[in-house]
């Protein structure tokens, strides 16, 4: 009985990862290069929470997410799958906050802050 437990859980945590990483490409339209090219100007220094006045969350997590982006799936773990996690939430919020009228406007705080977690939404 233990055994069947441990395999429904294996395989509800596969589905778990499949809809994660699927949502995740989704929300995520920028490539490694880009969101690195990105991540070096001054703009994308600019936004964000910053705490003690490092580099904002969002700067770091575009990092991470270009370290993802390279990862095989296969050595993906279960500290990369929460950070998908995080980063499809987060898109998710931020483009239904708006403002609604301000995606058209390339040099909007709001669109640096998404490209931040590699989300552009002028690729929308």
């Amino acid at each position: 009985m233990g055994n069947m437990w441990l395999t429904e859980k294996r395989v509800a945590q596969r589905d778990d990862h499949e809809e994660i990483r699927r949502k995740f490409h989704e929300v995520v339209n920028m490539t490694p290069e880009e969101i690195e090219e990105w991540l070096e100007t001054a703009e994308s220094r600019k936004v964000g929470l910053k705490r003690d006045g490092g580099e904002s969350v969002g700067h770091a997590s575009g990092r991470r997410i270009v370290g993802i982006l390279r990862t095989r799936e296969a050595d993906l773990d279960g500290g990369d799958y929460a950070h998908m996690r995080k980063v499809v939430g987060f898109v998710a919020r931020h483009r239904a906050q708006g403002p609604h009228e301000e995606y058209r406007i390339p040099t909007s705080r709001w669109r640096y802050s998404l490209m931040n977690w590699g989300h552009d939404p002028l690729k929308c």
